[in-house]
């Protein structure tokens, strides 16, 4: 089945950016968000984006605006009726999307294809809820979605091979490299990056290393563009946190998923990282003060 008419749940960082470059590869995109004030912003960050690909002559502005025409916005889950594909981008929250998708199993065409873009949450669970997990799959794409290359199609064990060649002709059309991942723990990438957090934390923790030494170390002793530390204060100390308890709570024997305290306590006390000004660094904005 070509995939035509995608449709996009969310519409915050990661939804907005998912539907930018799906209409940018020609599809027509149905964005749902219910927060008014939500679907504004992401669609004026969608706008923004384009326009400023124009000012770098990376783009048309005829084609700024064909990929603006082809978007429509919507507060109702039923006008993504005749979708065929519908990517979840909602909050990290496994009881809302199992709602969403057991909502969405009753509106959607029967041949419509469900992903969920999701970086923690088990594939299966959802793509059970949703009463079709034969057409369920993950794509999970990188933030900021338009610049990071990579989305991981995330196979489980109910997912036919058709819709599996199906999610990664997608990624591939709509400017991604697609690899295939696992139904396990942070798939691939997070899998990897995020135990390599935490031991740099317990690093700092135990009195190994100082953050600054952390960070130079991987950022030139193995090329990283930014060093652990750094990396876990610009994606958020809590974002960090509420993935890892997920996994410990899941798999308390593995070693690799105990948060450090220290995280506990930063995160109680709102060191937040970048978001709140204050994490391992001071923030001023999107830079270290």
């Amino acid at each position: 089945m070509a995939i035509q008419k995608v449709g996009v749940v969310g519409c915050g960082l990661m939804g907005s950016g998912i539907a930018q470059v799906s209409a940018a590869a020609g599809s027509q995109v149905v964005v749902c968000e219910l927060a008014t004030e939500v679907l504004e912003k992401g669609f004026a960050r969608i706008e923004g984006s384009l326009r400023k690909l124009v000012s770098k002559e990376k783009l048309t502005a005829t084609q700024c605006e064909e990929t603006l025409a082809r978007f429509s916005k919507t507060q109702k889950l039923e006008d993504l009726a005749d979708c065929d594909l519908v990517i979840e981008a909602i909050t990290e929250n496994l009881e809302a999307k199992k709602s969403l998708f057991a909502s969405l199993g009753g509106i959607c065409k029967p041949e419509a294809i469900f992903a969920s873009n999701t970086s923690s949450f088990p594939i299966e669970e959802m793509a059970t809820a949703s009463g079709r997990p034969e057409r369920f799959v993950g794509l999970h794409f990188f933030n900021p979605v338009p610049l990071m290359k990579l989305v991981e199609v995330i196979r489980h064990e109910g997912v036919s091979s058709e819709v599996i060649e199906e999610a990664r002709a997608f990624g591939k059309a709509v400017g991604k490299v697609a690899i295939l991942a696992p139904d396990t723990p942070g798939f691939v990438v997070n899998r990897l990056l995020v135990p390599l957090l935490l031991e740099a934390v317990r690093m700092v923790e135990r009195g190994d290393a100082t953050v600054e030494d952390v960070d130079t170390g991987m950022t030139l002793g193995c090329g990283h563009p930014m060093g652990p530390i750094t990396l876990l204060d610009y994606v958020g100390l809590d974002t960090t946190l509420f993935i890892v308890e997920g996994w410990h709570a899941r798999y308390p024997d593995n070693p690799l998923f105990e948060p450090p305290a220290v995280l506990r306590s930063m995160v109680k006390d709102g060191k937040l990282g970048r978001k709140s000004g204050q994490g391992f660094y001071r923030w001023d904005g999107d830079k270290r003060a």
